[in-house]
């Protein structure tokens, strides 16, 4: 069974839902490509669910054992080269003002944000930058 279903709108853009529980997504293409920009790209949508990846996984870690995440934020930074045109660098950089005290919980959590799924289907090509400021 498809997990989503997508359309294209004319104008460069595109429509996804999620087939499960009917959330979509549109995409645009982003202003340095001829596009509006009005919408994250589709190497927008990379980037984010790098990270998006990274902290459920540490989601996944935390609750284990135990504790909550609250108060973690983070931002993506998305690199591209040209010839050909693709992803050159993606930088997550993560905040959190209050860590857990537990330095080896925090270790197992670093190793798994940079052992996710997504991190681990990206082309090695791609340099995935991850900063945690905690």
């Amino acid at each position: 069974m498809s997990t989503i279903k997508s359309s294209y709108l004319g104008e460069l853009r595109t429509k996804s839902v999620h087939i499960a529980s009917q959330d979509t997504i549109i995409s645009d293409a982003p202003l340095d490509n001829n596009g509006r920009g009005e919408a994250f790209s589709p190497t927008d949508t990379v980037a984010g669910a790098l990270g998006s990846c990274m902290v459920t996984i540490m989601g996944i870690i935390a609750r284990r054992e135990g504790q909550d995440m609250e108060g973690l934020s983070w931002e993506v930074t998305k690199a591209m080269q040209s010839n050909p045109r693709k992803i050159a660098e993606i930088i997550i950089e993560f905040n959190w003002d209050q860590p857990f005290e537990d330095e080896k919980l925090i270790k197992k959590m670093k190793n798994g944000a940079k052992t996710c799924p997504v991190a681990l289907s990206l082309h090695p090509d791609i340099k995935q930058t991850v900063i945690f400021n905690f």
